[in-house]
């Protein structure tokens, strides 16, 4: 069985030995860890949603809307952090650790600066900007999207920090430090989950405690882990305190493009939260419950991410652009062949799960549709849509993925959400849709962009 799946993810044409920097074996430890890992971190969303359904169906809304609200900032920070581990792997392919040290440093300093930031606009303007995206919604899930908010942007600089301290880790290969530290993270989330709503009674705000202790705790354990004198590149104090404009250009010149994307997506994202805000509690309810298996289905895209800017990026670094290409086939295959599966098992056990979980029927009924048309659509078409562009980022060429991240998500995504979820009156089954319409239009012209070459052109360090 393991030769078979080996000659399938095994590209066709082959590469010398004497120029792989990456054995399957590597490859395994890498991905492993990275998988478990994106694991753990979406049973968080299942955890608090699972624990905060207890509270009644507007705390569940008010989370679910939030959450929404909330990644707009997180994938910042992450695309902040996917820039600078994109130049560190560079580096490293090129052997030079000082310049990764730098570039490290300088990512942990300008994630902490921006974080900040956005936790001092979220804590001001918090109402207002939840009242402008969601106005329309019933006075008790207002209330508790309020309460919610307020609590979690206190996590903003830890989770930046943390995105910081893993990237560096990623860029390394080291995967599974931050797999074992998402063990941790997880049972103090989950304890603390359990304890705010079935002892204390706290709804809302039971959930959303344990979730920033259990941030701070990450934040605070990876960057004591990247001060590290054993690793080949580590955090150096004089790199964090200073303002190395030349090294920060080139960690924005990948990091912007790749966070006005993922800004960009996750706004629209909010605007679509907006229109399903219109369907009523019920298709609320159902679509963020949803969305925590979405989640779980789509981590087998997600963790590949990291997994091709570590590869593809030091290929690229140390200017091997056929090993790069072989890379990024054999990463693709990988994907798809473990999207499937995932996404498939994720489907069998969502009845059975929905058990649970203390929701209407009609709710329940709605979200196994959601699930069912998602994770069809998310196994076949998520790992060249979502997973694979990682790998023309890791060489450098962010502009072109911004560029169709952009238009497919306004002129796709959400002008058919509209269509099929308002004009069209299929509510939240339309919204799904069209997310799905989104994934096929970007495989179409990723895959083209990569059968073109034109990614290999790029030289970033």
């Amino acid at each position: 069985m393991s030769g078979l799946v080996a000659r399938i993810i095994e590209p066709k044409f082959r590469l010398e030995e004497s120029r792989k920097p990456f054995s399957n074996h590597d490859i395994q430890k890498m991905i492993v860890p990275l998988l478990l890992e994106q694991l753990l971190v979406m049973l968080v969303g299942v955890a608090d949603t699972f624990m905060v359904s207890f509270a009644g169906d507007a705390a569940v809304s008010g989370v679910s809307l939030v959450n929404m609200f909330n990644t707009v900032f997180i994938y910042l920070f992450t695309a902040l952090a996917a820039g600078g581990a994109v130049i560190v792997s560079q580096y490293i392919g090129s052997r030079n650790n000082d310049l990764a040290d730098t570039a490290s440093g300088q990512l942990l300093m300008i994630s902490t600066v921006i974080s900040v930031f956005f936790l001092v606009i979220c804590l001001i303007w918090k109402e207002q900007m939840l009242r402008l995206m969601f106005g329309r919604v019933e006075a008790d899930v207002m209330d508790a999207c309020v309460l919610y908010l307020q609590i979690s942007a206190y996590s903003f600089p830890a989770l930046a920090v943390y995105n910081a301290g893993a990237a560096l880790c990623r860029s390394m290969g080291k995967t599974s430090i931050t797999m074992y530290i998402s063990v941790v993270s997880n049972v103090i989330n989950i304890v603390g989950n359990a304890i705010g709503i079935f002892v204390l009674h706290a709804g809302v705000a039971g959930v959303a405690y344990p979730s920033l202790i259990s941030r701070v705790f990450s934040a605070i354990i990876i960057t004591a882990v990247c001060f590290s004198a054993k690793h080949s590149v580590k955090y150096r104090i004089q790199d964090i305190l200073r303002w190395d404009s030349g090294m920060l250009r080139k960690i924005l010149n990948v990091a912007v493009p790749n966070g006005v994307e993922n800004g960009v997506f996750q706004l629209i994202k909010v605007a679509l939260s907006s229109i399903t805000a219109l369907f009523g509690t019920v298709q609320i309810a159902a679509n963020g419950v949803a969305q925590s298996f979405w989640s779980l289905a789509a981590l087998a895209g997600v963790a590949m991410g990291p997994a091709f800017i570590t590869v593809v990026g030091q290929c690229a670094g140390a200017g091997d652009m056929e090993a790069a290409d072989y890379y990024f086939k054999k990463l693709t295959r990988i994907t798809l062949m473990t999207s499937v599966a995932w996404n498939g098992l994720i489907l069998v056990l969502t009845p059975g799960c929905l058990l649970f979980f203390a929701l209407s029927e009609e709710a329940k009924q709605l979200t196994i549709l959601l699930v069912l048309i998602h994770n069809i659509c998310n196994g076949v078409l998520f790992p060249y849509s979502g997973a694979m562009p990682n790998g023309l980022r890791a060489a450098g060429d962010v502009r072109f993925t911004m560029i169709v991240s952009l238009l497919s998500t306004v002129f796709c995504r959400l002008l058919l959400s509209v269509v099929m979820g308002i004009w069209w009156s299929w509510g939240v089954v339309g919204v799904t849709i069209a997310m799905c319409c989104d994934w096929g239009l970007r495989l179409i012209l990723y895959v083209g962009r990569y059968k073109s070459g034109k990614w290999k052109q790029f030289k970033i360090v």
